[in-house]
């Protein structure tokens, strides 16, 4: 048997990302402090939580079907008022999800938690007002 070669391989593939995107998606719903994170969202979370499960596969070395599609994850929230309290959300919520996931190799959860969180962090793109108190 082959040794894992990409982070997808590493954390067990498709299965174990899909997990860790459920879970992700039920952080949103079920904890307040993800209030406004959720608040960003349609209702049925199915779409994008199909959505994000791809955009993980593909980024973490899986199958490319998302980055197929020829869309660049900014571009497609720059229409969305992204705070940086929100993108600190989204940040806490998937490094919840990526370290409650048993079996994941500690340091591989972490590196990816961080660069995701780099990446959320990243599309900031309204801030409020130093005068709008």
């Amino acid at each position: 048997m082959a040794e894992a070669t990409t982070p997808f391989e590493m954390l067990g593939g498709g299965q174990i990302v899909r997990e860790i995107v459920a879970r992700f998606y039920a952080l949103m719903d079920e904890d307040q402090g993800y209030a406004q994170l959720r608040a960003l969202h349609a209702q049925d979370l199915s779409d994008v939580q199909k959505g994000l499960a791809q955009f993980l596969d593909a980024w973490l070395g899986g199958p490319r079907a998302w980055f197929d599609r020829g869309q660049c994850v900014v571009s497609l929230h720059g229409k969305i008022a992204i705070s940086s309290e929100v993108a600190d959300q989204w940040a806490d919520a998937m490094t919840r999800a990526v370290t409650m996931q048993p079996g994941i190799d500690p340091a591989l959860g972490k590196a990816m938690a961080e660069r995701l969180g780099q990446m959320a962090r990243g599309m900031v793109n309204a801030e409020p007002r130093a005068d709008a108190a």
